[in-house]
């Protein structure tokens, strides 16, 4: 049922965050900072303002979808998959709307507008509801193996969110990743194991999700579902902030080695 609003990475603050990128997003942005960028740090008040920002899109992508199902479903009395099918407008309608906003829909927010109309069809004609709570299982998994494949192509995908995020928390921040990312197997090490992390999550939250949707009562999975999608992204945020804690000790060796040798 729960669908996520699809990031772009090329210009992250203006558009809404899918709830994988808001926390990866939000582990970047509680790292250490580097030395040299102190001066262009965000206040405690801007920061906080950024991660509100950037976590507000579960409020449509989450809240809205359950809190919608169980009114129609228990208050309204209107049948399972009537009520799923509706429930999923909303995070439909706020994929095409950022399209519209943005004049362009990226890969992510295809998929995920295919996949969300696709499943209310099929739901619709089957007259399956477990079809309707299992659909969103292969956005998690497209996003997955597209992260994993991305790192045996040596172009870790998560390094563009996290990337972004450091710049945005002070200046220098971006040449001194570019000289990192393209010179320091270290940093490349980090940058792979940060897309490994989430391509994993990922992967495991649409097998508890496609598994707990065709064996466990629709009732229960309406919002156990989003239980597996907070325990996902809560693994990813709590394995992948020593990771960019890691990035950050290496930017602000680099700092110092380039302030040294200027």
């Amino acid at each position: 049922m729960t669908t996520t609003t699809a990031p772009e990475t090329t210009t992250a603050p203006e558009t809404a965050a899918a709830p994988e990128t808001a926390a990866a997003a939000t582990a970047a942005e509680t790292a250490e900072t580097p030395a040299s960028a102190t001066a262009g740090a965000m206040s405690p008040e801007q920061r906080r303002a950024e991660i509100a920002a950037t976590l507000r899109p579960l409020l449509v992508d989450v809240a809205l979808p359950i809190g919608a199902y169980y009114l129609l479903h228990a208050a309204v009395g209107l049948a399972t998959v009537p009520s799923l099918a509706l429930a999923a407008v909303p995070p439909a309608l706020s994929v095409a709307f950022a399209a519209l906003r943005q004049r362009r829909l990226n890969g992510l927010a295809a998929l995920i507008l295919t996949v969300n109309v696709a499943g209310i069809a099929a739901s619709v004609i089957t007259g399956d509801p477990r079809l309707m709570i299992a659909k969103d299982g292969l956005v998690s998994s497209v996003i997955g193996l597209v992260l994993l494949a991305s790192v045996a192509l040596g172009r870790p995908l998560m390094s563009t969110v996290v990337r972004a995020a450091f710049v945005r928390r002070f200046e220098g921040a971006g040449a001194l990743w570019d000289r990192l990312s393209a010179g320091s197997p270290a940093f490349r090490r980090a940058e792979a194991a940060f897309s490994t992390l989430w391509g994993l999550c990922l992967l495991a939250e649409c097998a508890a999700r496609v598994i707990g949707a065709y064996t466990l009562p629709v009732s229960t999975m309406v919002w156990l579902h989003t239980v597996f999608l907070a325990a996902a992204l809560l693994l990813g945020f709590a394995l992948g902030h020593p990771i960019t804690n890691r990035m950050a000790a290496l930017l602000k060796a680099e700092a110092r080695q380039q302030s040294s040798a200027g």
